[in-house]
């Protein structure tokens, strides 16, 4: 009985560290997107961008449904999570909500920088405990710690010295909103319904959404689609069709307080894409608060550590017990 327990103390901590990782590696994906995202704005526009970047992250997912359809079509378990009528209403409501948060940062983006429309995005760190109160999840004292660290990270970040908000950063700041508000939504619904089937969905109601308003009010031109072709494809791909897949298998083993944290690491990556490819530079306030931020997160983790090394050192005694 010892043993199992120590066992499945240490798979449960194992799940949630990979979740971590998982989560991180979203986030650096996330991050280099915004540079990509830039860079396809100056040959189509913002409405353009996401529908058509949406709907290849929703169709990359296919073959991928296919495969585990077939590989689990004999567990019960699976056919109740792929139920056809949650898919569709849950898939409905996140890319609803992911549609307004990614329309708010695509269109903020032309007004303001990658590396500072990643920062401002990145609040909802702060934003996402806060809003889970109202649902009674509760979060750990070092989870608002690591917050609070990674809020000032974001300060240094993001704000002038001269405390000014320009429209971009504004439209930023209001999506962080509906970032956080995505966050918490899908970690109440990958509970329920197939992680795969849910991100494919919402991405096509995202992309169907996007396409709408695009064809009212944007030119749509094919020669200047082929012009941001390698953006569309980076932001397709990697940015939609794999790293918001990796955010929804994550989140269910990890918290949406110690999601938030993660992910908020994006900001980072955004500042180094924006440096590396686009030429974007930071004072050392800004460096200093990516270290913030950096902190925020390992504070945020602190339990999880140490239920690791507990779980480790019970371990090992019994195994010197046993021999």
């Amino acid at each position: 009985m010892i043993k199992y327990m120590d066992w499945n103390g240490k798979v449960m901590i194992n799940k949630e560290l990979r979740a971590s990782f998982l989560l991180l590696l979203t986030a650096a994906i996330w991050g280099f997107a915004f540079v990509a995202q830039r860079v396809g704005m100056q040959y189509i526009g913002a409405f353009t961008f996401n529908g058509i970047r949406f709907a290849l992250g929703s169709l990359s997912l296919v073959p991928i449904i296919r495969y585990f359809e077939k590989k689990n079509k004999d567990k019960e378990k699976e056919v109740n999570r792929g139920n056809p009528k949650l898919i569709f209403k849950y898939g409905f409501i996140a890319g609803g909500v992911l549609f307004i948060a990614a329309t708010l940062q695509q269109v903020g983006m032309i007004y303001t920088t990658a590396g500072k429309a990643g920062f401002i995005t990145s609040l909802y760190i702060v934003l996402v405990p806060i809003l889970s109160i109202l649902i009674r999840q509760r979060s750990t004292s070092n989870i608002w710690v690591g917050a609070i660290v990674a809020a000032i990270g974001l300060y240094f970040l993001s704000i002038n010295e001269d405390l000014t908000i320009e429209f971009g950063d504004l439209l930023q700041l209001i999506g962080a909103f509906f970032w956080a508000t995505h966050i918490i939504v899908i970690g109440f619904f990958v509970s329920k319904v197939d992680a795969i089937k849910l991100s494919s969905m919402q991405f096509a109601t995202c992309s169907i959404l996007s396409f709408v308003v695009a064809f009212i009010f944007e030119d749509i031109q094919i020669a200047n689609i082929g012009y941001a072709l390698i953006p569309l494809l980076y932001g397709g791909l990697m940015s939609v069709g794999i790293a918001y897949t990796l955010q929804v298998v994550a989140q269910r083993h990890a918290k949406a307080s110690h999601a938030a944290i993660a992910l908020s690491m994006e900001a980072v990556f955004a500042a180094i894409g924006g440096m590396v490819l686009l030429g974007e530079r930071m004072a050392f306030r800004g460096y200093f608060g990516s270290a913030l931020m950096l902190a925020g997160m390992l504070i945020s983790q602190a339990d999880n550590f140490k239920k690791r090394n507990r779980k480790t050192v019970e371990a090992d005694q019994h195994n010197l017990l046993t021999k």
